[in-house]
């Protein structure tokens, strides 16, 4: 015997467990779709879409979370990016929420680049290894470039 689910009983219970996920961390929309992929689709649009008016779903706030967690990682804005476009995050939302951070790009690179260094002996092999390192925690070519041409 089949037991039939009311839709407002199952918007109850995608709700409650929409509201447990954004408890726990913020949650992109495409991130929360993507969790709650067992409840039909129309009953989740619904209840993401209520989420998101009354406050409790905002892709901006997503963002903004992931860049600072992301730049106490060591990480760029190139790697940042991509990892919040991955997530589903729109690109002016994206261009916002950075704008907003205001992060000193430079300055965070040099900070990285000295933590791994930690006055290791600098010579062309090493400041080749750091230039890669820098690339892939995702800081911009021309930036990792000028930083290893100042530094000895």
């Amino acid at each position: 015997m089949m037991i039939k689910v009311s839709e407002q009983d199952e918007q109850r219970t995608v709700r409650a467990r929409a509201i447990g996920l954004l408890a726990r961390r913020e949650h992109s929309h495409r991130e929360l779709t993507r969790k709650l992929a067992d409840a039909e689709p129309q009953t989740v649009a619904v209840v993401l879409d209520q989420l998101q008016a009354e406050g409790w779903l905002s892709d901006q706030r997503f963002a903004k979370q992931m860049i600072r967690q992301r730049i106490r990682k060591g990480q760029g804005p190139l790697r940042i990016r991509a990892d919040l476009l991955a997530h589903g995050v729109d690109s002016s939302v994206i261009a916002t929420a950075m704008e907003a951070e205001e992060p000193d790009w430079a300055e965070h690179l040099a900070s990285v680049a000295e933590k791994k260094r930690q006055g290791t002996v600098f010579d062309k092999a090493a400041q080749a290894k750091l230039g890669r390192f820098l690339l892939t925690r995702g800081f911009p070519e021309s930036m990792v470039r000028q930083y290893l041409r100042h530094t000895h």
